[in-house]
């Protein structure tokens, strides 16, 4: 799987991933069936950063209606990456003007 194929998009813009913000943490949707190894290989690899740890979780898809019929929406895999001190990762340009 290439480093590309891992990682889907950074989650930032919620009020837990801002939180997790201040404490060196980001949060990103990665594939399925990526394990914490390569997340952890490709974070360093795209962003140029060293990564401490790796915590990842299943996201259940919820159940919406669509038209009369109800259908679910698919499961999608969310990871937070913990970045060594003094690392980060800038998605938006958050200087004040």
């Amino acid at each position: 799987m290439r480093q590309q194929d891992v990682i889907k998009r950074p989650i930032a813009l919620t009020e837990k991933a801002t939180r997790l913000k201040a404490d060196n943490k980001v949060v990103f949707e990665v594939a399925l069936e990526a394990n914490k190894a390569q997340i952890r290989s490709a974070v360093e690899e795209l962003f140029s950063v060293r990564v401490t740890d790796v915590n990842t979780m299943i996201q259940r898809g919820k159940r919406k209606r669509m038209g009369r019929r109800v259908g679910p929406r698919p499961n999608w895999k969310k990871a937070i990456v913990t970045l060594r001190e003094g690392d980060e990762i800038q998605f938006f340009d958050e200087s004040q003007e």
